[in-house]
């Protein structure tokens, strides 16, 4: 049996048995085995009708909720190829990857955007409304049978330089991550003792999400699905999880919010909380005494523990992919008493290349290669990785999958440091260097992650190819003393060539909506650079 066997098969046996809840303010609405299995059969209905068949692309264009699910579900029993979109991203940018895979018909969940797509893409192929598709009649079928080459999805990249290219995924693709994800999450929750409660608001459009999903279908362990990612606190609140996947920007913005509320509280639980942390911090640096033992002792019980309590009183580990994520971020949950297990992968690997192990985890490092993928670095500091979750191509682009698919072995563009024992270190993007006048190579996504843990979590780039010295942009509400101060924190610990110089706050906040981040939260570096090629010109006299 391959997955979409294995999905089908695990939906039918749950029956009465909620599979999903979707979160609507202090509300949870279960959907069942049962309910979900006549979704799917609305949705075969209407693609029966419609006349798709095996190979074809479908577009799916929705927020999370058991439709989309049913959705993605049905796509798969007919033998189609799913492509998964972002739905907040831009219509044009929508348009583009449809036309691009030829998709015979997209199934979208909002009239509004059905309108803009049809208006952004003249040639389009039919635009179907949830609300019509699961008004159809339901045709209850088995899925379709795959081979374990056939693709059954089609991603596409996040274009932080370049246009988005589609991966293909293969059912023995998904069928090797499975395996591996499943076993994995085992591990890590067999001694929970009760019913879990892992809570998701990362949109199923991203690989590592879809991931998510079917692990926990597989598991017939219901998935408590944010409905309204403005109100994730309430909705955090509603569920109580014991886990969760995470972004680092989500992590960022907790940590700074419970400092700034310690710090508006003043007195004494300011002085223990900022104590506590630097304690904490010098025992992880070897630079501790006896003093800082009793200090970070006392701290978590006359503090952090009631601070846990309003993070998450559940809470019994975080898991977090997609970007770097700070040392300090993942030592200050540790310091919370909960775990932050990090994963690394792309798209083209099928979201995952390596993954922290239960109870070990090393901050600035990603864990180690999942079993049977194999890691090595060219002499330019390039990660290599070869193993069944490698992509076959992209989608009709053979000059691009030739480019980075080299004899078996497939190059991800990211500069890493492996370590002895097989831990894995990413220190940037091999395209994102900034080369600089004196000819020293600079990855700036280091940089960029220590000045945002000492900005509050501003948003920040670093630029400076081909310029004399390193200068940063900062966003977000930062005023100029504090992009100043944290300048000055993060070149304390330079060398000379890579200090910046000077920095400059620009009144925006950067987003998906304006174009200046990707769908998944990366920045689109060049052309953050063009929006603001005038602040960064003065930076340089």
């Amino acid at each position: 049996m391959n997955f979409i066997d294995k999905l089908y098969q695990a939906v039918a046996t749950a029956y009465a048995k909620p599979l999903l809840y979707e979160v609507r303010g202090e509300t949870l609405n279960a959907t069942t085995g049962e309910e979900l299995q006549s979704l799917v059969d609305h949705v075969r209905g209407f693609l029966a009708a419609y006349g798709i068949k095996p190979g074809d692309r479908v577009g799916l264009c929705a927020s999370n909720s058991a439709r989309w699910i049913a959705a993605d579900l049905a796509i798969l029993g007919a033998g189609a190829i799913v492509v998964p979109l972002y739905d907040r991203q831009a219509p044009k940018e929508l348009a583009a990857m449809l036309h691009d895979c030829g998709a015979a018909v997209v199934l979208v969940e909002e009239a509004r955007l059905c309108d803009a797509l049809a208006q952004a893409w003249p040639s389009h192929a039919t635009l179907a409304l949830f609300d019509d598709v699961f008004a159809h009649a339901p045709w209850a079928a088995d899925p379709t049978h795959h081979a374990d080459t056939d693709c059954i999805s089609l991603i596409y990249t996040s274009g932080t330089s370049g246009e988005p290219k589609g991966v293909l995924y293969t059912v023995a693709n998904v069928d090797f991550m499975l395996t591996r994800a499943t076993a994995r999450m085992r591990e890590m929750v067999e001694h929970h003792e009760g019913q879990e409660r892992m809570f998701h608001y990362l949109p199923f459009a991203f690989a590592s999400s879809r991931i998510t999903l079917w692990v926990q279908l597989l598991r017939q362990s219901p998935l408590y699905l944010s409905t309204e990612l403005k109100n994730l606190p309430s909705e955090l609140a509603a569920v109580q999880p014991h886990y969760f996947l995470n972004v680092p920007a989500m992590l960022e913005r907790i940590r700074t919010s419970v400092a700034q509320k310690v710090q508006e509280r003043g007195g004494i639980a300011t002085r223990i909380y900022t104590a506590t942390v630097a304690a904490y911090e010098r025992l992880h640096l070897g630079r501790w005494n006896i003093k800082d033992q009793i200090l970070v002792s006392l701290g978590k019980t006359l503090l952090f523990r009631r601070i846990k309590q309003q993070v998450g009183a559940n809470l019994e580990f975080l898991i977090c992919g997609s970007a770097p994520l700070a040392e300090s971020t993942q030592r200050w949950f540790s310091l919370l008493g909960v775990p932050v297990y990090q994963v690394y992968g792309l798209t083209e690997t099928t979201a995952i290349v390596t993954m922290d192990s239960l109870g070990r985890t090393r901050p600035g490092h990603v864990g180690r290669p999942i079993a049977d993928v194999e890691l090595k670095l060219t002499p330019e500091g390039e990660l290599l990785c070869r193993g069944g979750n490698i992509f076959p191509e992209y989608w009709q682009r053979p000059e691009a999958s030739h480019k980075v698919l080299c004899d078996g072995w497939f190059h991800t563009g990211d500069l890493a440091e492996l370590s002895p024992e097989g831990d894995v270190k990413i220190i940037g993007r091999a395209k994102d260097l900034v080369v600089l006048q004196s000819g020293f190579n600079i990855a700036p996504d280091p940089l960029e992650a220590r000045l945002a843990e000492h900005a509050l979590g501003a948003q920040v780039i670093v630029v400076g190819h081909g310029r004399p010295y390193l200068t940063a942009l900062f966003a977000g509400g930062l005023s100029e003393p504090q992009a100043q101060q944290a300048l000055d924190a993060v070149n304390a610990d330079l060398p000379h060539a890579k200090q910046i110089r000077r920095c400059k706050v620009v009144p925006d906040t950067w987003s998906n909506d304006n174009g200046l981040l990707t769908a998944n939260l990366k920045l689109r570096r060049s052309v953050v650079e063009r929006r603001y090629a005038n602040e960064i010109q003065s930076l340089y006299g």
